[in-house]
This record gives structure tokens, sequence and C-alpha cells, in this order.
């Protein structure tokens, strides 16, 4: 069967500030799908970036007395560095100041224009958003996601025909021709779209966008509205604008699966919006949309005002970074809100991963080295012991629908229970004691390292790495010929 070529996506990030410990969550939770599908042989490409465009950017940049070019330099800079902090595998990260990014932005307005109008408009704007509301969609004259009062703007800007694809996005949401994870997000989609979908401006003037941003082509006193602009990047990465091969193979081909990993706040705008813009300019669709929720700290959302925003860069000088990501993914509900704490992290840490995995490989390696001319003798793949045989094979599969259906945290689980059947083997077994199985029992729980060190792979890619390291195999090897190297702890106690 040839290989799949599997484009993943995380939403681009606004730079009017730095990231928080939300926007790592969702770059590790794309990362481990990434680096899944790459382990099972699909051709992978990977996507983060920059939303640089926005109204907000010009304020900020404003408030801070720079300007806005100067800005978004220094936040998207901020923002690429998680990639080399907590270990991340994007093939692009893509700024939306680029010329690609532009010249695609400019390529699908044209694309879609048949069903683009021009019109004097007053609504109600949320810069935060970078949206319009109804007065009816306000929860007590505010913005829902931002709890901020929205601006009220007049002014003549253009319009999409949003209205003229009420039924074909029902049928496309509905039948899962877009799935959209989890199901209850699914029907907030449709909710919303059976309340009646109505046409949404897509351009700003430039007097009130200070003259940032992409212009509409043919009319340089507008701007492209921000999220019209910013959702083109998923294909102008891939060459949208010059009808490139990536484009074509990961986009357009028949052989190809595109998900896109989004927080809850802007699904309406993939759901919604982006789909009508594709089927508008004839481009295939995205197949899947995973929606993940949102951090709080210590049950309350992060906000500057109360201070409880968790910076990822501290947290990674404090912590090993590949311990954050472990409890990011294992700790939560990857479809629903999940608090942050410093005690539950070094409580998780302490126990799965200090007393859980460190230990068990602590423990098994120190038992090997005693014996090292007996087991580096080269050893056939599988236990001799049928209890790890079925356990192996039962929690492969497990992890496998886990990670398939975006379950992290149940895929992690499924992992330790690997390890906490090895830690009562030892036990059940009495393995540091000698006897004529001795060397048997150490290779059956060698074996079960070298499955775990796997299995963990796209999770915990370091940690991986170390184990592989201290145990001298490679798991695509024929022959196991272990050459125990110890080294150091894993996950030295907190």
């Amino acid at each position: 069967m040839p290989r799949k070529n599997f484009f993943i996506t995380t939403a681009i990030d606004y730079v009017n500030d730095k990231p928080h410990i939300g926007h790592a969550l969702e770059k590790i939770q794309a990362d481990v799908l990434a680096r899944y599908h790459r382990q099972i042989g699909d051709n992978v490409f990977f996507l983060s970036g920059a939303d640089e465009n926005s109204l907000k950017n010009v304020r900020s940049a404003e408030k801070e007395g720079i300007k806005v070019e100067d800005l978004v330099k220094k936040n998207s800079g901020r923002f690429y560095k998680l990639k080399e902090v907590f270990n991340l595998s994007y093939d692009d990260f893509i700024r939306t100041t680029s010329e690609k990014h532009k010249n695609g932005a400019q390529k699908i307005w044209q694309a879609c224009k048949k069903d683009i109008y021009k019109k004097r408009y007053k609504g109600l704007y949320c810069v935060g958003c970078e949206a319009f509301y109804k007065e009816e969609e306000l929860e007590n004259g505010l913005c829902p996601e931002h709890k901020t009062k929205p601006e009220l703007v007049e002014e003549e800007d253009y319009f999409f025909n949003l209205s003229k694809y009420q039924n074909r996005m029902k049928e496309i949401i509905k039948n899962d021709q877009v799935k959209i994870i989890p199901e209850s997000r699914k029907n907030e989609v449709l909710s919303f779209i059976n309340s009646g979908l109505s046409d949404f401006c897509i351009s700003r003037s430039a007097a009130r966008a200070h003259g940032w941003g992409i212009d509409v082509p043919g009319d340089s006193s507008q701007k492209i509205w921000v999220w019209f602009d910013a959702l083109s990047n998923y294909i102008n990465a891939l060459g949208y604008a010059d009808n490139g091969k990536k484009f074509n193979e990961f986009w357009q081909g028949e052989n190809k699966k595109v998900i896109h990993v989004i927080g809850k706040g802007i699904l309406r705008f993939h759901a919604i919006y982006w789909l009508a813009m594709l089927i508008s300019a004839g481009l295939k669709l995205p197949d899947e949309i995973f929606v993940h929720g949102y951090i709080t700290v210590d049950r309350y959302k992060m906000s500057k005002s109360i201070g409880n925003v968790i910076d990822p860069f501290e947290l990674a000088e404090k912590y090993d970074p590949e311990a954050i990501r472990y409890f990011l993914l294992r700790e939560f509900s990857p479809i629903e809100d999940g608090d942050f704490s410093y005690n539950r992290f070094e409580e998780r840490y302490n126990s799965d991963l200090a007393s859980g995995l460190g230990n068990l490989v602590a423990r098994v390696l120190t038992m090997a080295e005693k014996l090292k001319p007996e087991i580096e003798k080269g050893t056939a793949k599988e236990p001799t012991n049928q209890g790890f045989k079925k356990i192996i094979s039962f929690l492969w599969e497990k992890r496998k629908n886990s990670l398939e259906n975006f379950k992290f945290n149940d895929s992690l689980s499924a992992i330790w229970e690997l390890v906490s059947f090895s830690d009562k083997y030892i036990e059940k077994n009495k393995t540091w004691q000698e006897s004529n199985r001795q060397a048997e029992h150490i290779v059956n729980l060698l074996i079960a390292l070298a499955n775990i060190a796997e299995m963990i792979k796209p999770f915990l890619p370091k940690t991986s790495e170390k184990i592989f390291g201290q145990l001298g195999v490679k798991f695509e090897e024929e022959i196991w010929n272990f050459k125990i190297n110890k080294g150091k702890p894993l996950f030295p106690r907190l």
C-alpha cells in the first residue's frame, strides 16, 4: 500500500503578545500526531505559524511605541522558539507577512470573487476575536470569548455570500464529509448553521487597519479581513499561489489526509467560513477538524489581570520539557478544559515518570549490567513469557486506536499499563535473585522496555531515544543485540 500524504496543521497564533502554556498544548498535541504518522510510514507535512496581520497587532505595537513589523517579528520569533524548547517537528512555520502567503491570500480572494460583493455596514466588532458579533450572540453585551465590549464599526466593506452555502454546509458537517471531533463540537456547528448563516464581512478599510495587512486585489483602499487571509495559510504554505507540488500532493491529491488541530474558540471560522471559502474557490476540503479544550490555572482562566498566566519558557527552565509534554498529554481529557497546577504537575511527575518509567528502566538496567555476557548474545524480539506477549500485542493495538481517535491521555495510560505489568513481573519472579531463569526474565524485561520506548516515541521523543541508547538497540533491527549502558536517571525525583 502506498504511503499516505498526511498534512497536519495547528492554528496560527496572534502575535500581539508572547505565548502561554495553552499555545504549547496545541502544538504538542499536533506534534504527537505528526510523529505517530511518520512512525507508521506516512509522508507527513506538519505546519504551524504566526498570524501577523491582525488589528490587535497594530494596537499592541502602538502601545509599545514600536513599528508593527518590529513587533510581529519579535513575537513570531517567540512562538517559533516553542519548536526548539518542546522538540516540535514542524516542517514549516508560516508567517502571514511572507510573500508566499500574501500571494496565496490574494489568489483565493480572486477565486472566490463570484461570492464577494461590497456594501455599507454597521456592526459590533471584537478586536480580540477579530470578528463581528450580532447583538444576540453577546453575553450581557460582552464578547462571549473575551468578556469585553465590542466596538461599533460603520464603513463600506466587502462581504462573502455565505448564506448561499447554508444547505451545502449543513450536509458537509452532518455527513462527516469534514469530520469534527468531538461530536459535541460537531453539534455546536450544526446548531449555528441551523440558526441561519449570514453573509460575513471579509475586509476592513485601510484607514481602520492603519495601513497594515494585505491589500484587497484591485482595491488598495481596503485590507483583506485577517481571518480570510489567515485561514488560507494552510494551503499557502503548500504553494497554492504557484499551484506547487506539495499543494497538489497534500491538499488536492487523492491519497491524502488533512487534519486541522484548533482550540474551541475558533471552531466557527474553521468549520464554516474556511469550508465555504474552499467550496467557493473550487478546492478540496480538509478531512478532519480536531478541537481541543483550554487550560485553566488553579481553576481560573488564564488572565494577566489575575496574574496566573503560565509562561511555557519559564516552566521549561524549571522542569524537563519532556515531563511537561507528558503532563499536558496525560493529565487532561484532550477535548475538555484542563486545570494546570504546580502541585498536580509534581505529583504526576514523581508518580508516573520518576517512580514509574524512570525507576523501571533503572531497575532493569541495573540487573542487566550484572549479567551482560548472558544477555548481550542477541535475542528474538518476542518475550518468552506468554503474559508479556499478550499485553504487548494488546497495548500496541490499544495505543493505535487511542491515537487515531485523538485520545492522547488514553494512549499514554495504555503504555503505562506495560510499565506496571513489568514492575509486577519483577516482583513475582524475583528477577534480582540468581536462578537458572534470571537471564531469561531480564531479557523479557529488556524487550518490554524496547516496546515501551517505541510506544512513547511520538509523546516523549528524547526519552525514547535515551532508552534505546541505554539498551544499545534500534527497534527496527531484526535481532536485538543488547549493549547495556545504564547512564543517568531519566527522571530524577523532584
